[in-house]
């Protein structure tokens, strides 16, 4: 089987969409298994085993990454992820390098976990929106409960043994009003790296066309320029702010790591416990089912007429208000998920989003330009030595 022509992240949910948290805004709440009860989906182990041989076989970096989603990927089961391991290793090409990530609330973490977790060298993404008020507004337990101290033992468990942890804060309206109390609980309790994601509902028949907890357009961009302030303050080399990142990349010329601000997506596709293959994670419908792993080979669904033509309508659909923009090199329209709304001269496609991106990258590229400039620099002196 031969690779790719193309890096590519596979979100895999080995347990599906089952969750045991019931959060306010989850979009995966009505998909799948409802999760918390016996009884629940897992990927069963030859189709993993497939998988796995199958994804190592599409892969054309040195680097073979996995990553691990839902729902709660820990409901799948310790044991799961031991044999998960054990069949990387078993097809593990010579002078690969293999590396996995998992996204997770945190609250099924104990010692196992934490030494599996840390003897892989797993990576760890752990969903948390702020102190426990913020916490727990809309991140609650399957009955309606606070998941602040659960979510708090599973961080600490995975700081005392080493893992390294990404913290995932949705931002909505729950919490956008109060960038310096968010991020401020972040560094006190020790954050290295730090990501923030938009929280975006539509609802067409509310106000705006959005759910209520959806995060204000012009707020989300508030809300990032508090925090860069804050970062550029005093934490350069400190903490890791991936949207600060993302900025940052265009400095040096270099593609997006975040789909959301590539020119085109469709690099990360979902691969469910019973193999069915999506396009993208927010795109788990019908319409973007291409096929099972049964049938067809990732390669084969990666590379396919309609995975491509998903990806570039990203491009191709992107409003011409968009494509004149000051700051479109470090945005491209973000995803597809949210060009809901209208553009100024009334074009469809315009992100919902835009005047929040707007706002931020404008903010950030004064530093963005000195950085390039100084790396400019530094290259020059570099050559004449």
């Amino acid at each position: 089987m031969a690779a790719v022509s193309r890096g590519f992240q596979v979100l895999v949910k080995p347990a599906g969409a089952a969750c045991n948290l019931r959060c306010r805004y989850c979009y995966y709440l009505r998909k799948g298994h409802p999760g918390g009860e016996a009884g629940l989906p897992q990927m069963p182990e030859e189709l993993l085993e497939a998988y796995v041989v199958q994804h190592m076989a599409a892969s054309p970096d040195e680097v073979i990454r996995f990553s691990w989603h839902g729902g709660e990927p820990l409901l799948a089961g310790l044991e799961f992820f031991e044999r998960m391991v054990a069949i990387q290793r078993r097809h593990r090409p010579a002078g690969r390098v293999i590396a996995n990530g998992i996204q997770t609330n945190g609250i099924l973490l104990d010692n196992g976990w934490g030494r599996f977790l840390a003897e892989e060298r797993f990576s760890v993404g752990l969903s948390l929106d702020g102190p426990r008020e913020i916490q727990d507004e809309c991140r609650i337990s399957r009955n309606g409960l606070s998941t602040f101290e659960a979510t708090m033992r599973g961080y600490e468990l995975l700081r005392r043994h080493g893992v390294a942890t990404d913290i995932l804060c949705v931002v909505g309206k729950h919490n956008v009003w109060r960038p310096a109390e968010v991020y401020g609980f972040f560094k006190e309790i020790g954050a290295s790296s730090v990501t923030f994601l938009p929280l975006v509902i539509p609802q067409s028949d509310a106000p705006h066309g959005v759910n209520p907890l959806t995060v204000p357009a012009e707020a989300w961009g508030d809300f990032l320029c508090a925090i860069f302030d804050e970062w550029l303050a005093g934490d350069i080399g400190r903490i890791k702010v991936q949207i600060i990142e993302e900025a940052a990349r265009s400095a040096f010329g270099l593609e997006h790591s975040l789909c959301l601000f590539r020119p085109v997506c469709g690099d990360i596709p979902v691969v469910d416990c019973n193999g069915d293959f999506y396009s993208c994670d927010h795109f788990v419908n019908p319409e973007h089912r291409l096929g099972n792993l049964r049938e067809t080979s990732l390669a084969d669904l990666i590379e396919s007429r309609e995975q491509r033509a998903f990806g570039l309508a990203k491009r191709d659909r992107l409003p011409r208000v968009c494509r004149v923009c000051p700051v479109l090199d470090m945005c491209h329209g973000e995803c597809p998920k949210n060009r809901f709304t209208q553009a100024p001269d009334g074009e469809p496609g315009l992100n919902y989003l835009c005047p929040g991106y707007l706002k931020f990258f404008t903010h950030a590229r004064p530093f963005v330009d000195e950085v390039a400039a100084e790396w400019r620099r530094q290259r020059s002196d570099d050559e004449e030595r």
